[in-house]
């Protein structure tokens, strides 16, 4: 198999909305993938991963710069790439057979071909024997394969997977990976390179050759690891978590000096700071932990320690140095005094300290001045929402008011009643008599 270039992805940029609504999801992509290779794109949510699969398949366009295949700019959808999805997206009412026909019927097989070469892929993906099961009938694992035969129904070059093993449960997301390998490795599909988008750093290194690191705010590729592992990899062997921890380092980054306290209020210019959609329960649990144990510690070692996947993890580690709790550097993570004294503080001295810390960052304190501003201290949620949304698409915007509210709750600087959809100020901050 030659190394051949099939896709060159060139400084490509892309905006969604217009005029004031305006949110770059990804800025200034360069990408290249050729023949023979399994690339993984990685990175927490929010970073563009699956809008970048998306304009490479071509079912939306970049704003600005050009998706090649094999030197040709990408104008509509690819006819050389197709997609799996993290969900099953099996037509019911379809047996298993006739899911997979249909796409060869797309495809333009005449129709006396199509049910041999159904059953072939149906074996190919070890479905032997389900052929007339209907998708209610089949596990998460089992309808997931179905949904990989279709794909490669379509003889793709370049087979997109877009987080394939989310939707499942761990023991069967861990077989449907191996077989996958498996079939890869072998050189049995028809396929001449894969692009996955992952959050799961332990799958994309058991799995790719070539690890993309894509940070956010815009979505950017912030680091590129080639992984020279011989397949099968080992988890538990030291290169592997060697591996871990440097891409746990990519992600994460690193704290600097200003970083608890860089961004602006919405309306603000410059960037304004969105707050990482983590709970004040997963951040005390975690500062819990590190205050236990020595630190600085493996970032790598927490997901597991703690029972949280990658997203859930950088979400939290960045509400950490956020408020001032932790501070990241190479891969590690350390609690900092005032992390040491939120996890040894009672209930309500953990309320102070971190209602001290949270009213500092730009979107609360945005949030309490209008209040403060207001009749009664109170406004209509849908008030802040509407001011968000030159900023942020209608889900960030909603999300960032679930955040404000979550975080002010529990540190009662805010307070909301969910019966008429209003936001007050908490009693803690309340003037007297109101």
């Amino acid at each position: 198999m030659t190394n051949e270039v099939l896709l060159r992805v060139e400084n490509v940029t892309r905006i969604f909305g217009r005029g004031d609504r305006k949110f770059t999801a990804v800025e200034g992509i360069n990408l290249e993938i050729r023949t023979g290779e399994f690339v993984a794109l990685l990175g927490p949510s929010g970073c563009g991963k699956s809008t970048l699969l998306r304009m490479i398949t071509g079912l939306i366009a970049p704003t600005s710069g050009v998706v090649y295949y094999r030197g040709r700019p990408v104008r509509s959808v690819n006819p050389y790439a197709t997609m799996v999805f993290q969900t099953f997206a099996l037509f019911p009412w379809l047996t298993v057979r006739d899911n997979v026909s249909l796409a060869l019927e797309a495809r333009g097989v005449p129709t006396a071909e199509r049910q041999p070469q159904a059953e072939k892929l149906i074996d190919l993906v070890g479905m032997d024997g389900f052929e007339s099961a209907y998708p209610r009938e089949l596990s998460g694992g089992m309808r997931q394969k179905v949904g990989f035969a279709r794909a490669l129904a379509v003889e793709p070059e370049l087979l997109c997977l877009d987080e394939p093993f989310s939707a499942l449960d761990v023991l069967s997301a861990e077989a449907l990976r191996g077989e996958l390998m498996e079939l890869w490795n072998s050189g049995v599909l028809p396929t001449r390179a894969i692009l996955m988008v992952s959050h799961n750093i332990d799958e994309a290194l058991f799995m790719a050759d070539r690890i993309v690191v894509m940070g956010k705010e815009p979505g950017h590729i912030a680091a590129v690891f080639p992984i020279d592992l011989p397949h099968p990899r080992n988890r538990k062997a030291p290169a592997f978590e060697a591996f871990i921890d440097r891409i746990y380092g990519a992600i994460a980054g690193r704290t600097e000096p200003e970083a608890k306290e860089i961004g602006t209020a919405p309306g603000v210019a410059g960037i304004t700071r969105i707050l990482p959609p983590s709970s004040v329960e997963a951040l005390a649990g975690m500062l819990e932990h590190l205050n236990a144990n020595r630190s600085p510690y493996d970032i790598y070692k927490l997901d597991t320690e703690l029972g949280l996947d990658m997203a859930d993890l950088v979400r939290t580690i960045e509400m950490s140095e956020m408020l001032g709790f932790a501070k990241v550097g190479s891969g590690d993570i350390e609690i900092t005094p005032l992390g040491q004294a939120f996890a040894e503080a009672s209930i309500l001295a953990r309320k102070e300290i971190f209602a001290g810390r949270a009213k500092r960052l730009p979107m609360v304190d945005w949030t309490m001045q209008m209040l403060r501003a207001a009749p009664d201290y109170r406004l209509p949620w849908r008030v802040f929402y509407t001011a968000l949304l030159p900023e942020f698409p209608d889900d960030v915007a909603t999300r960032q008011l679930d955040t404000v509210i979550d975080w002010g709750r529990y540190a009662e600087l805010l307070d909301y009643d969910d019966r008429n959809e209003t936001l007050r100020l908490g009693e803690a901050v309340t003037p007297p008599g109101v």
